[in-house]
């Protein structure tokens, strides 16, 4: 009987004894295991890869579609430029850093209407802003959230949501965004985007034909377009991925050159 007894006992020591080994092995494991950075070091880190030390200090130069573009950027100011001819002699649209437009024919200040200088100011900021995404995520108007991570073509991402503030947002500052950010290395490779003006729609944005230029990745765009006007943007990579989206154009930058400013 003793000897019976002896035994069971045993039996459940080491049974026990197995269990916490088993739970000791647990927390280790779930120790060593990745964390997934917060948003904040997401977006840095995408910036980074994307050349955003560089172009904070630099002027950068392109051609989309009939225009020339050139932007300085230079320890927080910014001036943005648009002209029709690449010496930038027959017309000159200039966005400085205080919001101001200014119209130039033949080096020429014109008068631009009120009614139109926000609008000519909006479509110049706007092609900037895109050409070097994701830099400006850091805006003090920008709320990020990281929403989920995500496979799209067997590929992992980072799904980070972008909403503005009304202070400083701009006027587009209702609009909703949401970024694919490659889990691997960074790289912004999707955008979608909710905008309201001219009866608002979504748009999908796929990167191809990627060039680094002084460390500065630029991109072009397959733009696309969902059946409905506002679906969740969380949506659209599972409609990319089924062939549900309508592709409407390519976004392509063209010749782009990047030349660095010191800083003091």
């Amino acid at each position: 009987m003793m000897s019976s007894k002896n035994n069971v006992q045993k039996f459940f020591t080491i049974h026990n004894l197995v269990g916490i080994i088993a739970f000791i092995g647990i927390i280790v494991l779930a120790s060593c295991a990745p964390k997934t950075p917060d948003v904040q070091e997401i977006v840095d880190n995408a910036i980074a890869h994307s050349g955003g030390t560089t172009v904070q200090n630099s002027n950068i130069q392109f051609k989309f579609r009939d225009h020339y573009y050139k932007a300085t950027r230079q320890d927080g100011t910014r001036t943005l430029e648009r002209c029709l001819d690449e010496a930038c002699v027959q017309q000159r649209d200039v966005l400085y850093n205080d919001g101001g437009f200014k119209r130039f024919r033949e080096s020429e200040l014109t008068q631009t209407p009120d009614s139109m200088q926000q609008k000519y100011a909006n479509s110049v900021n706007s092609v900037h802003y895109f050409s070097v995404l994701p830099f400006g995520l850091n805006d003090p108007a920008v709320t990020k959230t990281l929403i989920d991570t995500h496979d799209v073509k067997g590929k992992s991402y980072y799904r980070v949501q972008v909403v503005f503030a009304e202070e400083g947002g701009g006027e587009d500052f209702e609009d909703q965004y949401m970024y694919w950010i490659s889990t691997e290395d960074y790289a912004v490779d999707y955008i979608a985007y909710n905008y309201q003006v001219d009866e608002g729609g979504t748009r999908f944005r796929e990167a191809y034909n990627e060039r680094v230029v002084e460390g500065v990745r630029f991109v072009d765009y397959r733009n696309y377009k969902p059946k409905t006007q506002f679906p969740p943007l969380t949506d659209l990579d599972t409609q990319f991925e089924n062939d549900e989206l309508k592709l409407l154009s390519k976004i392509e930058t063209e010749n782009p050159k990047v030349t660095p400013i010191a800083v003091n």
